[in-house]
């Protein structure tokens, strides 16, 4: 192949590499652990903190990752970190799932209008209780208040309610589409 050829392949992949590397921008959100908390930070509306977190709790019970057990749950998120799941979620049998730790929701941006942060639950899990993950099991932030984080984590969670059976040495857990692995 010529040498110029090769050149022009490289830049050709170099575009478009940076092309989908601007298509991902970074993301304004707002995340905290309460409604009072929420309230209390500049610039939220105390209205605005409750619809946030009662849209999350809706998501919490449609998205969570759901145990057939409490100890299989609890192996991922820790002691006492697990709830049993609304009857509505189950088709019989008890299920269980990880406690809402917090939540994030878009943020009022400069011109006023709201970002594209789907508002949504945050959980802790046992191996890395220090930093918020979706219910995909994305890292999104060590911190609250409004701040900027990654694109790819303020989408709508892809989790099914499918139930997670645990399998392994309690890092990965089998579901329906798969596997998955919500440890640190």
């Amino acid at each position: 192949m010529k040498r110029s050829k090769s050149l022009k392949l490289a830049l050709m992949g170099a575009t478009i590499f940076t092309m989908t590397a601007c298509d991902q921008p970074d993301e304004t959100a707002s995340i905290f652990e309460s409604v009072d908390e929420c309230a209390k930070f500049e610039g939220q509306d105390l209205d605005q903190c409750r619809q946030g977190w009662e849209k999350a709790e809706q998501e919490h019970i449609r998205t969570a990752p759901k145990y057939t057990s409490i100890a299989d749950c609890q192996a991922d998120f820790g002691p006492e970190q697990c709830e049993q799941a609304p009857q509505q979620t189950t088709s019989g049998g008890s299920v269980f799932m990880p406690m809402m730790m917090g939540y994030m929701m878009g943020s009022m941006l400069s011109n006023g209008t709201r970002s594209n942060v789907a508002t949504q639950p945050l959980y802790r899990t046992k191996d890395d209780p220090g930093t918020f993950r979706n219910a995909d099991n994305q890292k999104v932030s060590t911190k609250t208040g409004v701040q900027t984080v990654s694109r790819t984590v303020t989408q709508s969670p892809t989790t099914k309610t499918s139930t997670i059976r645990r399998g392994g040495f309690g890092k990965t857990a089998m579901r329906s589409s798969g596997f998955r692995s919500f440890g640190g």
